[in-house]
């Protein structure tokens, strides 16, 4: 499975607009990432509920990188699900 380089990747910036209503969640998204560790693809798994929490998400994970899953040693795409939580207070 190919894990996100967290570290390196930056996190969501939190809608202006969720802030000031006090919109919170957690999306799922589906990555798939090829063998160079670069996303392939994204598309929502489980929504947050709210639509622009859900679009931040995407747009945000579409430019991350990930360490990318091997076989026998041998890096190969695969498919991974990442959630991306949104939190006023932490």
């Amino acid at each position: 499975m190919a894990v996100p380089r967290y570290r390196d990747n930056p996190p969501p910036t939190y809608p202006r607009r969720a802030r000031h209503r006090g919109i919170e969640g957690t999306v799922r998204l589906a990555v798939w990432v090829d063998a160079a560790g670069a996303v392939e693809g994204v598309a929502v798994a489980r929504s947050s509920g709210y639509d622009i929490l859900d679009r931040c998400a995407l747009d945000a994970v579409r430019s991350w990188r990930f360490d990318p899953a091997t076989r026998n040693g041998r890096p190969e795409a695969s498919k991974v699900e990442v959630p991306v939580a949104f939190r006023l207070k932490q």
